[in-house]
């Protein structure tokens, strides 16, 4: 089964059975979130939506959200939501290749090929309803060349056609691509290079109990003591101190 198809049904039985662990989380769904979930494809936790709310009420500067691993656009656009609502102007970057891991085993008419398409598709279909008055610039590139590309200080064009210039200071980053070690610890990584002091990273699918490699990531930047933990709601939410 590929990983994003493993995502699904855990978070599926997790929801039907509680075959994972119970985990407490304060949710700040509000109409709009509610609206937004019925039309914009997407696995959201939504003890997210307090990370997001509170990064956005709190960031430490100007400089740009970052997320790695956008699907259909649901977390990019919370966050363009909890931007508005706290009034910021940050720049909203994003990446993804929409290159699924098992994507051979798709058996979506037209195969792989034709479903990454419509997952692009629907990603920019998405932002540009529900994100119309300030787009994010969202890079067709995997995380290790996404962060090669800002270390370099390059200008690339999103998929909106439009010129975006990487590089410097980061003040969020939502990390949610590869959940496997290698490549979570990777991102954490390339992340902190950029992080400002007091900048904050939310990790998707890090829960207790989850099941996910990333698990092991964060238990690592929490003993590290550069990071302060704000919240496990019920993933883990961080503050660079």
């Amino acid at each position: 089964m590929s990983t994003l198809a493993t995502r699904l049904v855990r978070k599926l039985r997790s929801t039907l059975d509680g075959s994972q662990p119970a985990q407490q989380r304060i949710d700040i769904s509000d109409r709009y979130v509610n609206w937004l979930c019925f039309a914009n494809a997407g696995m959201l936790d939504r003890g997210n939506l307090y990370c997001l709310d509170y990064a956005m009420e709190h960031l430490p500067s100007g400089a740009p959200l970052v997320e790695i691993g956008s699907f259909c656009g649901l977390s990019t656009n919370l966050l363009t939501y909890y931007k508005r609502r706290h009034g910021r102007k940050n720049s909203l970057i994003t990446c993804d290749r929409w290159d699924f891991e098992g994507a051979e085993s798709n058996p979506a008419p037209g195969g792989p090929a034709a479903y990454r398409e419509f997952v692009r598709d629907s990603f920019i279909r998405n932002v540009k309803m529900f994100s119309s008055d300030d787009p994010p610039f969202t890079v067709e590139m995997f995380s290790d060349e996404f962060f090669g590309a800002w270390r370099a200080g390059a200008e690339e064009t999103d998929v909106l056609g439009r010129p975006v210039k990487l590089g410097g200071p980061i003040s969020f980053c939502f990390i949610d691509g590869n959940h496997s070690y290698e490549y979570a610890k990777r991102d954490f990584e390339n992340t902190d290079e950029f992080l400002e002091r007091g900048g904050f990273i939310l990790f998707d699918d890090s829960s207790d109990g989850s099941g996910w490699e990333v698990c092991d990531v964060v238990k690592e930047v929490e003993a590290s003591g550069k990071y302060e933990l704000v919240i496990k709601n019920p993933n883990y939410f961080f503050r660079k101190r």
